[in-house]
C-alpha cells in the first residue's frame, strides 16, 4: 500500500470522488442497506437482503484505493494502516437530504476494500420495524440489569437498540450514555433527558474505557454497541449490578447461544462466577432474524426469539445447564416470551414470507401444516 498521506487527506478533510458519490446515490435511491466495494468486482448493493451489482466496470485495486483513501479522515486512515481494519461514519448531502453511513475499511489480498452501511436519518418506529409493542414496553420497564440483543450481522440489532433507547429518552428523566463504533443513529435533544454519544477511536479509546468512565457520568442507561471482550463484558455486568440499565449486542443466533457466548469470552477458571453474575443481572435476551418478504422487492420481516430471565432460567444459567432454556422459553409465553418458531409461523400464516423461507428457519417444518 502506498503512502497514506495523499493530497486529498493530508489536511485531515475527506474528499469524495464523483464515482463514490454516484454509487452512494444509487444505494440511497434503491433503498439498499449496504454497499460492497471489492477490487476486481463492480460495486455491489444489498437490497432487501439480495446482492445486486451495479452496471459499471469492475474496480481495479489502484482505483479503489485512491477513491477510498481520499474519503477517509487522516487520523482514521493512519489507524487503518496500523490495524488493517477501521470503523467510522460519514454524513453526506446526497440529493436534497443529508445521509449517514457506517463505514468499514478492510484489507483483502493486499487490496483495500470497504463495506458501507446506510443509516436512516430517523429512528424507525416499532410498527414499521415489526417489533412487538408489548415486548418493547417490558424491555424498557427495567430499572436496571442487562438486556442483550443478538443476531447475525445485518439482522437489525443496532436499529432495535436505537428504538429502545429512543423510547427511554421519550419517557424522560433519563441520563443516557452510548458507546459505539461508530456512532450510528443520532438521538434528538430532549427536555426530559441528557444524552451523550461517544465514538470508539474518536471520543474514547475502547468500549471498556467508555464504560469505565461512563459510570462516573451519572448514567441511568448505558448502551454499548457490542460486547467483544472479557473486560467490556465484566464491566457491563458490574454496571448492571450497580443499578444501571445496560443494553448491548452479541453476534449469536439464539438466546441460549447468547448466554453461552457471554461466559465463553472469559477464561475457563472464572466462568462459574460469571454465570452466577449473569443469572442475577440478566433481564432479557432478544434474538432476531430478518427474513425475505414473500413479495419480491419489499423490505424484510423481523422474526424474534424473546427470553425474559426468571427463576428457572436463572437456575439453568447458574448451573450451566443451558439446554433446558429452550423449554423454559416455550413455557414462558404468559410472561411475554416467544420462540423463533412462533414468530416465523406467524409471519408465514400472514403470507409475509414464503413456505420455503419458513421451513428454513423453524425447527419443526411439520408445524407449518
Amino acid at each position: 500500500m502506498t503512502d497514506p498521506m495523499t493530497s486529498a487527506t493530508k489536511h485531515g478533510k475527506p474528499e469524495f470522488d464523483a464515482q463514490l458519490l454516484s454509487w452512494l446515490m444509487q444505494a440511497v435511491d434503491s433503498g439498499a442497506s449496504d454497499v460492497h466495494l471489492v477490487a476486481g468486482q463492480p460495486p455491489v448493493l444489498r437490497v432487501h437482503g439480495e446482492l445486486q451489482p451495479l452496471d459499471v466496470e469492475p474496480l481495479s485495486g489502484d482505483t479503489l484505493r485512491l477513491v477510498l483513501e481520499a474519503a477517509c479522515p487522516q487520523k482514521i486512515f493512519e489507524r487503518f494502516l496500523a490495524d488493517q481494519d477501521a470503523d467510522f461514519s460519514w454524513q453526506l448531502p446526497i440529493g436534497d437530504q443529508s445521509h449517514r453511513f457506517r463505514v468499514n475499511y478492510f484489507v483483502s489480498d493486499q487490496q483495500l476494500g470497504a463495506c458501507i452501511r446506510l443509516i436512516p436519518e430517523t429512528i424507525p418506529d416499532l410498527n414499521w420495524a415489526g417489533f412487538p409493542e408489548a415486548t418493547a414496553k417490558k424491555l424498557t420497564s427495567f430499572r436496571n440489569g442487562l438486556v442483550l440483543v443478538t443476531g447475525v450481522t445485518g439482522s437489525g440489532k443496532t436499529t432495535t437498540l436505537a428504538m429502545l433507547v429512543s423510547r427511554l429518552i421519550a419517557a424522560g428523566n433519563c441520563r443516557v450514555i452510548t458507546i459505539e463504533e461508530p456512532v450510528e443513529y443520532r438521538y434528538p435533544i430532549s427536555d426530559g433527558a441528557v444524552v451523550t454519544q461517544r465514538e470508539v477511536g474518536m471520543d474514547v479509546r475502547s468500549f471498556a474505557d467508555g464504560l469505565k468512565h461512563g459510570l462516573r457520568q451519572d448514567p441511568d442507561v448505558i448502551m454499548i454497541g457490542e460486547i467483544r471482550d472479557d473486560e467490556t463484558a465484566q464491566m457491563a455486568l458490574t454496571a448492571a449490578e450497580t443499578g444501571h440499565l445496560v443494553l448491548s449486542t452479541l453476534h449469536t443466533r439464539d438466546a441460549r447461544g447468547a448466554i453461552s457466548r457471554y461466559s465463553d469470552v472469559f477464561p475457563q477458571a472464572v466462568q462459574n462466577e460469571i454465570r452466577a453474575q449473569l443469572a442475577t443481572s440478566l433481564r432479557a435476551v432478544v434474538s432476531q432474524h430478518l427474513l425475505p418478504s414473500s413479495i419480491e422487492g419489499e423490505k424484510r420481516w423481523l422474526a424474534l426469539e424473546v427470553m425474559f430471565n426468571n427463576s428457572p432460567i436463572a437456575s439453568a444459567i447458574r448451573s450451566g445447564k443451558l439446554t433446558s432454556i429452550d423449554n423454559y422459553i416455550l413455557s414462558g409465553r404468559d410472561e411475554g416470551m416467544s420462540t423463533l418458531d412462533d414468530s416465523v409461523k406467524e409471519l408465514y400464516f400472514q403470507d409475509r414470507i414464503t413456505k420455503e423461507t419458513a421451513e428454513r428457519f423453524v425447527n419443526d417444518p411439520s408445524s407449518l401444516f
